[in-house]
């Protein structure tokens, strides 16, 4: 209760204390075309976590800051930024062994402090190459993203190439180590290896198609090296007088690759529907990951998978027998000027196996955000029920966030 208090005393100071300007970030002209543009991100977060078969509930809050800087000019831009996790209450197991064994769930936010971006980059038209530790977001960061939920950033030491061609679009990347959100004084920090993203786009008026190839041959983690060829299919057009209806579809087929001891095959499906009607929507959907009779399953190592299956993150490894979700959401976005941005979400998921007819549990998750001056607020809570997987878990977080 006393971290609540707290939490929330430091959001209103935040709130009120930061300038409106700071928000804007603007770049400093240095002159003769160069641009100094200054990089701030700060997170206060709050977040409990009560694990059934754990005698204590995790009760952490941290506190996340980067700060850098990119110099622009004619197209060439370098960019070096830190970041930087500290641990206000740490009633938390943050998966560093070295702090010893703990009573409490997993909240995975170490403390930490590390060269978080160092990239240099020439970019024109939507044209360009990017070289040295960066932040890559593909798509829905269903295959690859940056973890971005978690204090840590996840990262890649990569070159990537991207080039526009009016409605074609191009992307391919060479990474050599991921950047885990563990921090550097885990044995996680990263993990080595040959990753080579593939993407193509075609934009066209109704829906945007997408092609890709993810090749993952990690050094030590074996059991994750694999090869992905699949499609997304974005869509979205106005109904008169009724709203706007949205439509996405996404297969996938994965199959063992690199040194990984196990061969296998498996595919993944998501399709998913919503309507927006004046301030609300409504939205639902299907994903399977699936397994290969039992021996393996689709698994997304580089994913922000904090987005799917569920906010308790009871499947960020896929189990052997694979995973199939059923979600619905009810979205509303308010128009309230004292409270700008007030939106709020409420999600349902049923998950099962795709193979072996096992009912692994349901979850709850809502959430409720908006803004107060440049100061993103938000609060979150997911429940999950087991049933033939895992133990019921609930979570709590509340947030307050600022950036320039």
């Amino acid at each position: 209760m006393r971290s609540t208090v707290f939490l929330l005393t430091v959001v209103s100071g935040l709130a009120w204390a930061v300038p409106a300007a700071a928000a804007a970030g603007d770049p400093i002209d240095l002159g003769n075309g160069v641009l100094l543009d200054p990089i701030f991100a700060a997170r206060l977060r709050y977040e409990t976590v009560d694990q059934a078969n754990l005698p204590a509930s995790a009760d952490a809050l941290t506190f996340r800051a980067r700060a850098g800087i990119e110099l622009k000019t004619s197209g060439v831009s370098i960019l070096a930024e830190g970041e930087g996790t500290l641990a206000l209450v740490d009633n938390y197991n943050d998966t560093i062994a070295s702090n010893g064994v703990e009573p409490f769930p997993i909240v995975a936010d170490p403390e930490n402090l590390e060269l978080n971006r160092f990239q240099v980059s020439y970019l024109k038209d939507g044209t360009g190459v990017t070289l040295g530790r960066q932040r890559i977001i593909l798509d829905n960061a269903r295959f690859v993203g940056n973890v971005g939920w978690r204090q840590n950033e996840q990262t890649y030491d990569a070159v990537r190439g991207v080039a526009k061609l009016g409605k074609v679009s191009l992307d391919a990347t060479y990474s050599v180590s991921q950047r885990t959100v563990f921090g550097k004084d885990s044995p996680n920090s990263h993990y080595n290896g040959d990753f080579v993203f593939l993407g193509g786009g075609l934009d066209l008026p109704v829906v945007d198609i997408k092609a890709f190839a993810y090749l993952l041959d990690y050094d030590t983690r074996l059991a994750f090296s694999s090869q992905t060829y699949g499609f997304l299919a974005t869509a979205g057009f106005d109904i008169p007088a009724v709203g706007k209806l949205s439509g996405q579809l996404s297969y996938a087929s994965q199959s063992d690759y690199g040194a990984n001891p196990v061969s296998y095959r498996a595919d993944y499906i998501n399709a998913q529907a919503g309507l927006s009607v004046s301030h609300f929507t409504l939205t639902a959907g299907y994903e399977e990951l699936g397994s290969d009779h039992g021996v393996a399953a689709v698994q997304t190592p580089l994913a922000t998978l904090h987005a799917f299956n569920g906010w308790a993150d009871l499947f960020l490894t896929t189990p052997a027998n694979g995973l199939r979700d059923y979600y619905a959401t009810v979205g509303a976005a308010f128009g309230v000027s004292f409270l700008p941005g007030l939106k709020a979400d409420l999600t349902y998921h049923q998950f099962d196996s795709d193979f072996g007819g096992l009912d692994y549990g349901s979850e709850w998750d809502a959430s409720v955000g908006f803004k107060l001056g440049p100061v993103a607020l938000l609060a979150k809570y997911a429940n999950y029920q087991a049933d033939q997987f895992a133990v019921d878990t609930e979570k709590v977080w509340l947030q307050a966030e600022a950036a320039f």
